[in-house]
């Protein structure tokens, strides 16, 4: 009689796993865009134009005069962006878990609304006068939230990024990370910094402002998480920050004088 061999118990992975692949989704992800925008940093301040007269673009064309070539580039370029949400989601289920121990999911939806709202609220004004302030020093580049042509998919294009940077920088930056760290036996403050200081990382290219103002914001996100034990909030406070910037800079550029443009 032919017996059925049994498939081998799952292994619980070891710290030195949990290392490796947590360094392994940030390099493959947020981590070598922190790497890069330590790079452009350092070209923008060996450039011989000061930092305030030179022009960082969040959503650029990806060819231009091509609209309907540009438009599919955008799409790739946000769906690939979401893939290391999905890597995410695989590494949790082989942990016998999902996105939602992290809180990435519907439950809540009237609460996470509100409670986005109100972070949104609160984070994105005081946000806005630091770049203002730090942009008009010279310790910040000018920075374009948008430099799409101004074609019907402009507007639906920006909402797209906007909450694909959400879903992204929450669930890898403040939810996995956080998880990761303290599974490897960081202690609290350790894993704050760690998350505040990534996250202030790959915003550095927009100058020293965006690089302090989002130490900040990462600061209060890992707190609010802290306590509510869910990242949607925080997804939908991000994804309404970088709505108004986007959209707002696409439809006021060149129209109001308090705001900076190219």
């Amino acid at each position: 009689m032919t017996t059925v061999p049994t498939a081998p118990e799952t292994v619980k992975p070891t710290r030195r796993l949990l290392g490796v692949e947590l360094l392994t989704v940030l390099g493959l992800s947020l981590g070598a865009s922190g790497v890069g925008a330590l790079i452009s940093f350092t070209g923008s301040l060996t450039e011989t134009l000061k930092l305030g007269q030179q022009v960082a673009t969040l959503n650029g064309s990806r060819a231009p005069g091509r609209p309907w070539l540009d438009l599919v580039w955008q799409l790739y370029y946000i769906g690939r962006g979401l893939m290391p949400v999905v890597l995410v989601g695989y590494l949790l289920v082989r942990e016998d878990v999902s996105l939602r121990v992290l809180g990435f999911d519907l439950g809540q939806k009237l609460r996470d609304l509100g409670r986005g709202a109100a972070v949104a609220a609160a984070i994105g004004g005081s946000g806005l006068v630091l770049y203002l302030g730090s942009q008009a020093a010279g310790y910040n580049l000018t920075v374009a939230p948008s430099g799409l042509p101004d074609v019907w998919w402009r507007i639906p294009v920006l909402l797209l990024s906007a909450w694909q940077n959400a879903i992204l920088e929450e669930v890898v930056v403040l939810g996995y990370l956080l998880r990761r760290v303290t599974q490897l036996g960081w202690t609290w403050p350790a894993a704050l910094a760690a998350s505040s200081l990534l996250r202030g990382s790959y915003h550095l290219y927009q100058g020293v402002g965006g690089l302090v103002g989002n130490i900040v914001m990462g600061v209060v996100f890992c707190l609010l998480y802290r306590r509510w034990g869910r990242v949607m909030p925080l997804v939908v406070a991000h994804a309404l920050i970088d709505t108004v910037a986007f959209v707002g800079y696409a439809l006021l550029a060149g129209h109001v004088s308090w705001l900076p443009t190219p």
